[in-house]
């Protein structure tokens, strides 16, 4: 006798539910397998028209429903920027996303890759290696490619493993608490430490000087909001932030051990010479080192956030973790972090005159690129409102797939997400969200920054 599997309805708009091909195969005879309707959505924003140029456009979670319209009636809206600066094209449809990443001849990174406009002087202060094109891009990638390689980044997951676990003892001893603060905060910036062998005693420091820098927009996590306050005096410094101050002498520090011949991590690897004889200056090394504290930690961190909050919403998806069959942790990784999707965007500037959709782009506009958006779009990916973490053909995009500056750090977010399902499927009966999570005030990066919930553990 089969499992009968009754109709699903989706009552909360762009919340996500777990598909009924994946309930059908967890069934068992003469068991009716019903949903779980979703408290707490993912995303509340329900506004066919938020304005995309706003710090603002996030705070009740993506606008999906501002995406959805975009790429059904208006695949290449112009956006004007509510500060009064220039404006910019959206693209937002998956295939257009995928055809114009790649053509970095057209579409380029190096004027800056946020919605700000950037003097030359700001540009040339502030840029790493993601503001640069091809060939520049690759021969400065190739600087720190080596410290992140698949290779490398696989010897680290006994050391991922016993943070996680070392984490859980403390969280679930708790039994309530704020899944962000006790594991998604913690587990990337404890885990950068060790492998660029600084003392993990300095993470929280970093975690913290980092969300200045990226959550440059959140008075949770800056006194310097970006379209608060006159941040002119520190233009030249990453993300117009006075926290890089405080990053550049702990970095100047760092670079003085190595230059005396001292061993540190992975970072004596970013500063060998190429085969070409190219070698990172202190000024790029500091940039670098910035960017790495922010970008390193917050993304993972939103990515493993969202991967909660699916958990303790959608229950059905740690039962299917548990499952003694349940094989396809790569899968799971990948499908969470497509669902998370915490760098919504990339801006590019246009190098020539060109027509897309009709649209007349001339040289020097601003293109902003939302992977975000195509990671809901149904023309790229199969049914995406659904987790479907055997999702057999998975083309998101959230680390910049099919572009040349395609996240360095893509390995070790997969490994760190794989191994927080895999301990949570080991350790935990039971997850419920207990009161309404809150998002980062930012349109660049996406995600929960609070999420309460209560935990029984086996």
């Amino acid at each position: 006798m089969r499992a009968t599997v009754r109709p699903y309805v989706a009552i909360i708009p762009f919340s996500g539910h777990i598909s009924l091909a994946v309930l059908a195969k967890s069934g068992k005879a003469g068991v009716h397998i019903v949903p779980h309707m979703v408290q707490y959505a993912f995303s509340r924003s329900t506004d066919p028209f938020v304005d995309l140029s706003s710090q603002d456009a996030f705070n009740e979670g993506a606008p999906f429903a501002t995406f959805a319209r975009m790429r059904r009636d208006n695949p290449m809206e112009w956006v004007e920027m509510s500060d009064g600066s220039n404006g910019f094209w959206n693209i937002v449809r998956h295939a257009d996303l995928l055809e114009l990443n790649r053509q970095s001849d057209l579409l380029s990174s190096a004027s800056g890759i946020r919605m700000e406009d950037q003097s030359q002087e700001e540009y040339e202060a502030r840029k790493t290696f993601q503001e640069t094109d091809p060939p520049q891009h690759r021969a400065f990638r190739a600087l720190v490619s080596k410290a992140f390689s698949p290779s490398t980044v696989a010897g680290y997951d006994g050391q991922i493993r016993n943070i996680v676990n070392d984490l859980l003892d403390v969280a679930l001893e708790a039994g309530e608490f704020d899944a962000v603060d006790a594991i998604a905060r913690r587990l990337p910036m404890q885990m950068l430490a060790q492998i660029m062998g600084v003392p993990t005693e300095d993470g929280d420091w970093l975690v913290e000087k980092g969300d200045a820098l990226i959550s440059n927009s959140d008075p949770d996590y800056t006194d310097f909001v970006i379209d608060q306050v006159d941040t002119e005096e520190y233009r030249l410094l990453p993300f117009r932030s006075p926290a890089a101050v405080e990053l550049f002498d702990y970095a100047n520090d760092l670079l003085d051990r190595m230059d005396a011949g001292e061993q540190i991590g992975v970072l004596n690897l970013v500063r060998q010479p190429t085969s070409h004889g190219t070698q990172m200056s202190r000024d790029e090394f500091r940039n670098f080192f910035c960017l790495l504290v922010a970008a390193g930690n917050d993304t993972t961190r939103y990515s493993i956030a969202a991967t909660i909050h699916s958990l303790a919403n959608q229950p059905a998806l740690l039962s299917q973790i548990q499952s003694p069959d349940f094989s396809a942790w790569d899968q799971a990784s990948d499908e969470m972090i497509r669902w998370a999707s915490p760098t919504s965007h990339f801006r590019r500037t246009a190098t020539r005159d060109f027509e897309y959709h009709g649209k007349q782009v001339r040289a020097g506009d601003k293109v902003v690129m939302w992977f975000l958006s195509g990671n809901r779009d149904e023309q790229g990916i199969a049914d995406p409102e659904t987790i479907d973490l055997t999702r057999p053909r998975n083309p998101f995009l959230s680390f910049g797939q099919g572009g040349p500056h395609i996240c360095l750090g893509m390995w070790l977010a997969k490994l760190e997400v794989k191994i927080v399902l895999q301990e949570l499927s080991k350790r935990v009966r039971k997850i419920e969200q207990t009161a309404d999570h809150s998002y980062l005030r930012s349109n660049f990066i996406h995600g929960i920054k609070h999420l309460p919930v209560r935990v029984v553990h086996k």
